[in-house]
């Protein structure tokens, strides 16, 4: 039992309209369910009940015993002092407010149906057992129904990822070059090595970046030196020493401490070697002003992707790491890796910015994302063997957040998806 049901029978309804009685025999009629609140403070704003004649204007509290009232302190915090009724699944004690004066509770158990009840345990019995709750009963869901939800959860995994974004912007005093250099810096470690080059790429005064932009070499050298790659024990690679040699001078000139860590290479596929990922993203700056402005201004994808039709630096076309030499090859961004570039950081971005700036790019956004391939990965798999086929990018990424922040914590009364299946046994 969780209090998403309690939730979903208060706004849905499910409360019989008249013989509702308090836990001390008042006659209680709702007139109004309220607004649901997902921040602090009461779960329903604005409610209108009707106590023993008498018509209230307030707010409603949920828990499953009354008890966890003061399990939560709420008798000690002034935004639960409107509450004028308490609805628990089980009324275990009393509860009063900071004046004093108890509040009328409402234990909604000898209420709910049994159907209601049956349908909510069958939604949640294979909880931990299968890969979603409702994978048996998915493909009975009116696919209109799920294709707007999908296009929601995709709004909503957006805003989710300008969490970031806005924390980003507020460290670099509103710097949305420096934002993206982060973000990219991040989507170019992947999955592997994206936490540490998120995390080094914060750490680096993107003004340094401005001002050595102009000098390949430079550039080179720091980028390589500040994300851990000119930490190769007895090497005697002469690119390797001019870049030792030229990071140690923009260590001392821009008084940046060095860094001992290094990324990691174990597991990964050559072209995915962070000494390529960091080459590519040098040449990206190389002599570019405003990149940030260049890609915001970019309204299709085939821009999009030619912006980002980088390669790797000359040394590297015949290396993987230093000092070990192999077959020559140019080494470009694939369109695979520069669609995840687009999805994760070009489209979040343009999102956020849109939003900054004043200007709605949700249509927009939709339908750039809908032409991208969808994204291979074990959830996006998992879906597809129970039935739910995944068209393209917007759906993997709403599947994402739909799997990551609904389905993986049981939240099926927070889902459409699942409360459609629950309303319709009920």
């Amino acid at each position: 039992m969780r209090e998403d049901l309690l939730y979903f029978i208060w706004k849905q309804n499910k409360l019989p309209k008249k013989l509702l009685c308090a836990s001390n025999g008042d006659a209680i009629s709702i007139k109004a369910t309220g607004i649901q609140n997902r921040l602090e403070g009461p779960d329903f704003f604005n409610a209108k009940i009707e106590i023993d004649g008498q018509l209230w204007a307030g707010n409603v509290e949920m828990h499953i015993k009354s008890s966890d009232w003061y399990v939560h302190h709420h008798e000690t915090d002034e935004n639960y002092d409107n509450v004028i009724l308490h609805v628990v699944w089980e009324d275990d004690i009393a509860v009063f407010r900071k004046d004093g004066s108890q509040i009328p509770t409402l234990e909604i158990k000898q209420y709910v149906s049994n159907d209601l009840m049956n349908g909510y345990l069958r939604l949640m019995e294979t909880f931990n057992t299968s890969f979603i709750n409702c994978e048996k009963d998915l493909k009975q869901v009116d696919p209109f129904l799920v294709e707007n939800w999908l296009h929601r959860l995709y709004i909503e995994r957006l805003e989710d990822k300008s969490k970031l974004i806005l924390d980003l912007l507020q460290v670099s005093k509103n710097d949305w070059e420096a934002v993206l250099f982060v973000l990219l810096a991040k989507n170019f470690g992947s999955k592997v090595n994206g936490p540490y080059f998120l995390d080094r790429a914060k750490q680096l005064d993107f003004t340094i970046v401005r001002k050595t932009s102009n000098e390949p070499l430079q550039l080179e050298a720091l980028l390589f030196g500040h994300f851990g790659l000119l930490n190769v024990d007895d090497c005697s690679d002469a690119h390797y020493l001019i870049l030792k040699k030229e990071y140690e001078y923009l260590v001392h000139k821009f008084d940046l401490l060095e860094n001992e860590s290094k990324p990691a290479f174990f597991g990964l596929r050559p072209l995915n070697f962070p000494t390529i990922r960091i080459s590519q993203l040098v040449n990206l700056y190389v002599g570019g002003q405003n990149v940030f402005s260049k890609l915001m201004a970019l309204n299709t994808l085939e821009d999009m992707h030619q912006a980002f039709s980088v390669s790797t630096g000359s040394y590297w076309e015949n290396s993987y790491t230093f000092g070990k030499i192999s077959k020559k090859r140019t080494k470009k961004l694939s369109k695979k890796f520069i669609e995840l570039v687009i999805i994760n950081t070009i489209l979040p971005l343009k999102f956020c910015y849109s939003k900054y700036v004043g200007k709605d790019w949700d249509e927009a956004l939709v339908g750039l994302v809908s032409k991208l391939d969808k994204e291979v990965n074990s959830v996006i798999k998992n879906f597809e063997k129970i039935g739910s086929k995944t068209q393209n990018a917007l759906e993997s990424q709403a599947k994402l957040e739909l799997y990551n922040n609904y389905c993986s914590k049981n939240k099926c009364m927070q889902c459409t998806i699942g409360t459609h299946l629950l309303n319709r046994n009920t």
